[in-house]
């Protein structure tokens, strides 16, 4: 093992090269919950020697390969001198470092790096053992470069980015070790590690990939199953506040729709809600309540073949040409092309943005004194002599409203927004990390919402409780074990005070998954 290694002994190991990886393997790697290793069976190291080696027999007999003695893009008529071969790829890393925008943070750039090793380790790529090895101590070391998140149209891949990740492979521009941002090469030297001298094709192989939109899709896929969740706790401590029907949620009413993500909604909710229910006010509550299942079930279903498809991104081999060494065959295609996670992160926007508007109508409903059967205007703690100069979540609705209007903005899809880039020859392109970035923003956003309804629910539900008109609303231990946790963050709103820090820290708890165990036991 590489001087300078610190793996705690209680983390878990993800194997890379021994199975199909899944995208809980890559969120632990991201988020330091356990570390990437190489797998050391002797086929699979003698795999992926057996593509470098045919590789290199190939070009000493003179065999053309694309990209590694032509040019690229637009530029594959062109040939490269054999003297020029070896500088070829270094070319290429250095003159896609043009990428702009804010850096990917820590966790989306481990997520990067976990994608890109695995799909070079499915032994396609020509690569020599030596990169993955040097990729992999990336990982271990937690030596991360700094990826811009703008300049890919996601075919060729991910190539200005992952530019970056080549580059420090290599010893050039910077990283983030230790917590601050230091040159490639002399971190690479601290460590005992010798900048990697790039093969034939190795350049291209490390960026002509879909790494990038991946990695985030991984992340995208995992916040959304979480709020999901979410959505389904609140909805009940919605409906516990405003007094609605638990029978909207009955698994009997639900078995004559057999979806399965709306079952799994409304059967959480129902299971949420006590059976002994208080006085219903309405026979058929508003559909943000009423439809909530429906609403939140989509986004369950829609995650179902989206994880198929973000996990075979993620176990395939997706740069070009591809290199098989055991029929001893160079087969250029097109498998940078990241349409399936473009289409994968354009839907799951819009199904969160759903998620973001079922919650911003549910929080009107609660605020609004017209509608929530009791309740004091805008869930408004006061007393009743300084009522008037209180204003409880007013404002808080308000921004939810705000956030909410941007997140159904950004479901644009971005994969229909195609360019023709590189003299055409990229002429239709599938705006992959585009999408998940705005995946991303959309799912932020739609955090923040869920931060507001968060605390507008347990204030409303404890409004409930103290109403002399009504028996204390009966609460489920899991939901009042839910809000207890919610009030350590966050007291009772009984006088206006600035909310900003409480809404970050629920927002941070959320996008931490502090609930994305809700219902795994149920």
């Amino acid at each position: 093992m590489d001087a300078g290694i610190s793996c705690k002994p209680t983390l878990q190991t993800v194997t890379i090269g021994e199975r199909r990886l899944r995208i809980e393997d890559v969120l632990n790697v991201a988020r330091g919950n356990a570390f990437a290793l190489l797998s050391e069976a002797p086929e699979f190291m003698r795999r992926i020697k057996r593509g470098a080696d045919y590789l290199e027999r190939l070009l000493a007999n003179n065999g053309i390969v694309y990209g590694v003695n032509t040019g690229y893009g637009d530029s594959c008529t062109t040939s490269i001198p054999p003297h020029l071969v070896a500088e070829l790829p270094l070319h290429l890393t250095r003159f896609h470092g043009c990428g702009l925008g804010e850096y990917l943070d820590d966790e989306a750039t481990l997520a990067v790096l976990v994608c890109r090793l695995n799909s070079l380790a499915q032994g396609y790529s020509g690569v020599r053992w030596e990169l993955l090895e040097q990729l992999a101590a990336l990982l271990r070391h937690r030596v991360l470069p700094f990826i811009p998140t703008e300049g890919s149209v996601g075919a060729s891949g991910d190539l200005t980015p992952l530019s970056y990740v080549a580059a420090a492979l290599i010893g050039e521009r910077d990283v983030r070790f230790a917590g601050q941002r230091r040159g490639a090469y002399e971190v690479l030297g601290e460590l005992g590690l010798v900048p990697l001298k790039l093969a034939p094709k190795e350049g291209l192989a490390i960026m002509n990939g879909t790494a990038v939109m991946t990695g985030l899709a991984c992340l995208a896929w995992k916040r959304a199953d979480n709020l999901t969740r979410l959505c389904c706790r609140l909805t009940a401590l919605a409906s516990v506040a405003l007094q609605g029907n638990r029978g909207h949620f009955d698994p009997r009413l639900f078995a004559s729709k057999p979806h399965v993500g709306q079952n799994e909604a409304a059967a959480w909710i129902f299971d949420d809600l006590h059976s002994d229910e208080t006085e219903v006010i309405r026979l058929q509550d508003r559909y943000s309540i009423r439809c909530a299942p429906h609403v939140i079930g989509v986004a369950r279903d829609a995650l179902t073949w989206m994880r198929r498809d973000i996990e075979n991104e993620l176990n395939s081999a997706n740069d070009n040409p591809l290199i098989d060494g055991d029929e001893e065959l160079v087969l250029h295609g097109g498998h940078f092309y990241g349409g399936h996670i473009a289409f994968a992160m354009d839907a799951l926007k819009t199904a969160v943005a759903n998620l973001a508007d079922l919650m911003d109508r549910q929080l009107a409903l609660l605020v609004d004194s017209k509608y929530n059967h009791g309740l004091p205007q805008n869930l408004s703690g006061s007393s009743p002599e300084r009522a008037p100069i209180n204003h409880g979540f007013k404002a808080v609705q308000i921004g939810s409203s705000a956030w909410t209007a941007e997140a159904l903005k950004l479901t644009m899809p971005a994969s229909v927004f195609s360019r023709s880039t590189e003299c055409h020859n990229q002429d239709k392109v599938s705006m992959g990390t585009i999408a998940a970035r705005d995946c991303l923003r959309v799912l932020e956003l739609t955090e923040q919402v869920a931060a507001a309804m968060t605390l507008a629910c347990v204030q409303g539900v404890k409004l409930r409780q103290t109403l002399d008109t009504i028996k204390s609303a009966a609460l489920m231990p899991q939901v009042e074990a839910f809000m207890q946790d919610v009030a350590e963050h966050s007291a009772f709103l009984d006088e206006d005070r600035p909310l900003e820090s409480e809404l970050r820290c629920m927002t941070g708890l959320i996008r931490k998954g502090r609930w994305e165990e809700l219902y795994t036991n149920a």
